[in-house]
């Protein structure tokens, strides 16, 4: 008997250790059709995508999200022999593995020149702003921050068509008229969590930001003015967004474990619908064909509805071709510094004094000299102050040299004080160079760069007894050079197609102040128990919603601009000298920039505002591109979403975009041409002339050299021919330029990238 109890104990346990295979065997597919448009037989899309799924699953919750605007498709939860059989169908042109995306993580407006007299937040600006809703995919908003207070806002446009959504911990009645939606979406992120988190209450579905980027990036936006705003002391002031009478829309598609491709895109087709002009995203992930990138498809369908799309160019700098969300019809935004700093310093026992920056708040550890240490100790890692590297025996009341890298540059300080330590010196390697990135720190910490690490550590290394003191000098304004492109924001060239420029330009990404979440602390950290309203970040997720704002401002000041007119206006006004009259410097080597680091250069919306002439770029145009890509028909369809596309019209070389940027590359060719249209949106009877800066082993030529616009809205072009001098392909190097059409008003320049050779 007790054999059959075993043997029936044990067949019971292989059952439901097979049934938990199988239910765990299921994950999310975007499933992409091939027919844009609804076949007659089905009333809805809905109905059309749920009839695909029941011949292959008698489970009626198999379909999680049915795109209308921004995606021809839909998502569902399948096992890998269901999503298998679907892309046997013939509607079917591809079924994809959901994609997890990461999120790119006041003196800002006055260092844009939004605050000066004469400035762009003119009043009649202001007003026409309140019709304009900028809408925020991220990780939720915190709705009771006063940068959210609609304190003199009129009524909601009545075109609006979102909603706010109640949930555990947020009701409908914390919107208002300047926070005016807010939505969520996890079944992404739920079916990759096997749909245990909400049982386990560990993280609540609702638009609540329990993050603090979302609230960061939106407040950045479009939030409003806050007096006495600042991080625990730091940066005190009145914090504001670049639109600070726009609108404000929150769509959470961000959780704990990330940003799932199926979320965002429920997002933006939920966006595309409720009516927002800009569309704001501060994720991203590596960079694929636009037929798979589903950022891009909705952005594609966003840029059809007259909607501006903004997204971070991403953090994995300084490496090449390291970019994110490089499609053309995409604002691809890189990361400066500001003319703000928070300077600190380590005084170390030989008297030699450096300095670095610190955003620590807490009382100090006094003038005395304490024993600093670095790598000691046995585990190979504790140069980098990973979690479990520190020995306490030989830290313990001590300063801690740590490497910066690897791990989070916060988590590394409370690695040191969980282990005893007093006090840390962050330094910078190679990869970071001279960039310095304040940070909230739970102990005394300052952060310096590789050259005052390198003799840091030198010191350390060398002395018996070598101790520091650290000290620390709050806010500092008017820092010279400025900007400075972050070591940290990607870089091109663009992988995906070499022959567009990216980035487009940078704005401000480092150490911005903006409101937060009350529900974590300003580290991010589990253990940090203090609360703020305001925090200090930096990654290029802050320098997405400033272009984001200045696009909104853009929008209200030009209601009958396209995107793309809107991103030319920001490009060719851009500036790439620093505010020391030297070209933008890199923080990586702090030598000169260059446009695979800066793009068109650093945003200037007082010159955005009234740029004389602009890059349109229609749909069709666009689909052109697509054409010239060596794609299938059925990929370009899927892009466009037109059934009558047949690409019996593109070019040879899709760099035949009207971009307001040049990308050339030669390969085996000497002679690149291609001609570019300029539209006048300044006064009639402008005049341009040409001025052309090139590399010496290229030689340029443009027909015409002037521009003579009589009307406003007239649009002329002009032909530009690159010639590569003999025996330049073997050099094997880069090289840079530009093109700029100018008259006493304006200056509309184009930065041009050349390559011998494609990655």
């Amino acid at each position: 008997m007790a054999l059959k109890a075993t043997f029936l104990f044990c067949t019971v346990a292989l059952l439901l250790i097979q049934s938990g295979h199988l239910a765990m065997a299921k994950k999310t597919y975007i499933v992409h059709m091939k027919n844009p448009e609804t076949p007659l037989a089905y009333p809805t899309r809905q109905e059309w995508y749920s009839a695909s799924l029941s011949s292959l699953s008698s489970d009626t919750d198999s379909l999680l999200y049915s795109y209308t605007n921004a995606y021809p498709g839909f998502a569902a939860s399948l096992d890998p022999e269901q999503a298998e059989s679907l892309r046997q169908s013939d509607d079917v042109l591809g079924v994809y593995e959901d994609t997890v995306y990461t999120l790119h993580t006041t003196r800002t407006p006055e260092f844009l020149g939004l605050e000066v007299d004469g400035g762009l937040s003119t009043q009649d600006i202001n007003q026409a702003s309140h019709d304009v809703i900028v809408g925020v995919l991220d990780t939720g908003v915190w709705p009771e921050s006063k940068s959210f207070d609609d304190t003199g806002m009129p009524e909601i446009p009545s075109r609006w068509r979102g909603e706010c959504e109640t949930g555990p911990d947020f009701s409908s009645s914390l919107c208002n008229k300047k926070l005016i939606g807010a939505r969520s979406f996890a079944k992404g992120f739920q079916m990759a969590s096997g749909g245990s988190f909400v049982k386990q209450g560990k993280e609540i579905v609702s638009p609540r930001d329990r993050d603090g980027h979302g609230t960061h990036t939106a407040s950045t936006a479009a939030g409003a003015h806050v007096v006495n705003a600042s991080l625990l002391g730091y940066a005190s002031g009145t914090a504001r967004g670049m639109a600070t009478h726009a609108r404000v829309a929150a769509y959470k598609v961000c959780w704990s474990s990330g940003c799932f491709g199926s979320d965002i895109l429920a997002g933006m087709d939920r966006a595309i619908a409720d009516g927002v002009d800009v569309l704001s995203m501060s994720l991203g992930g590596g960079s694929a064909p636009y037929y798979r990138d589903t950022i891009a498809i909705g952005a594609f369908a966003a840029m059809e509805k007259g909607i501006f799309v903004s997204c971070s160019a991403g953090n994995s700098g300084p490496s090449k071709a390291s970019l994110a969300n490089v499609a053309p019809w995409i604002m691809t935004v890189g990361a400066g510094t500001l003319d703000r700093d928070f300077p600190a310093f380590a005084l170390l026992g030989n008297k030699k004094r450096f300095g670095g920056v610190s955003l620590y708040s807490g009382s100090g550890m006094g003038n005395k000299p304490v024993a600093i240490v670095y790598n000691k100790g046995s585990n190979s890692s504790g140069n980098l102050c990973l979690p479990g590297s520190l020995e306490p025996a030989l830290v313990r009341g001590k300063v801690v040299l740590c490497d910066r890298g690897v791990n989070a540059r916060v988590e590394k300080g409370a690695v040191v004080r969980d282990a005893g330590g007093i006090g840390m010196i962050l330094a910078n390697t190679a990869a970071s160079g001279e960039e310095l990135v304040a940070d909230s720190h739970l102990l005394p910490a300052v952060a310096v760069g590789r050259k005052s690490g390198d003799l840091i550590r030198e010191y350390v290394k060398s002395v018996p007894n070598p101790t520091a003191v650290l000290s620390f000098g709050g806010t500092v304004l008017n820092v010279r050079p400025s900007p400075v492109v972050a070591a940290f924001s990607s870089r091109g060239p663009n992988l995906v197609t070499p022959q567009i420029l990216k980035p487009d330009v940078i704005g401000p990404g480092v150490n911005i102040l903006a409101a937060w979440s009350e529900a974590i602390g300003p580290t991010g950290l589990e253990k940090d128990a203090r609360k703020t309203k305001f925090n200090i970040m930096s990654g290029t997720s802050m320098s997405c919603p400033h272009i984001s704002g200045l696009a909104a401002l853009l929008k209200a000041a030009h209601p009958d601009w396209s995107p793309s007119a809107i991103k030319s206006a920001l490009m060719t006004t851009a500036y790439v000298i620093d505010n020391t009259k030297s070209p933008i410097r890199d923080a990586e080597g702090g030598a000169a920039s260059n446009p695979w680091a800066h793009g068109a250069g650093h945003v200037d919306p007082q010159k955005a505002i009234s740029p004389g002439l602009v890059y349109d770029i229609s749909t069709q145009q666009y689909i052109q591109f697509l054409c010239s890509l060596d794609y299938t028909l059925d990929h370009v369809q899927s892009i466009a979403k037109h059934r009558n596309v047949t690409c019996s019209k593109k070019w040879s070389d899709p760099g035949a975009l009207n971009y307001p940027s040049f990308s050339v590359i030669f390969g085996n060719k000497r002679v690149v041409r291609y001609t570019r249209q300029l539209t006048n949106v300044g006064a009639a009877g402008s005049v341009y002339n040409l001025t052309v800066d090139a590399p010496p082993m290229v030689n340029v030529s443009v027909k015409p050299t002037k521009l003579v616009f009589k009307t406003v809205g007239q649009k002329l072009r002009y032909t530009v021919t690159f010639v590569a001098a003999r025996g330049a392909a073997s050099s094997g190097r880069s090289a840079f330029g530009s093109i700029m059409w100018s008259n006493a008003e304006h200056q509309v320049r184009s930065p041009v990238a050349f390559a011998w050779t494609q990655l």
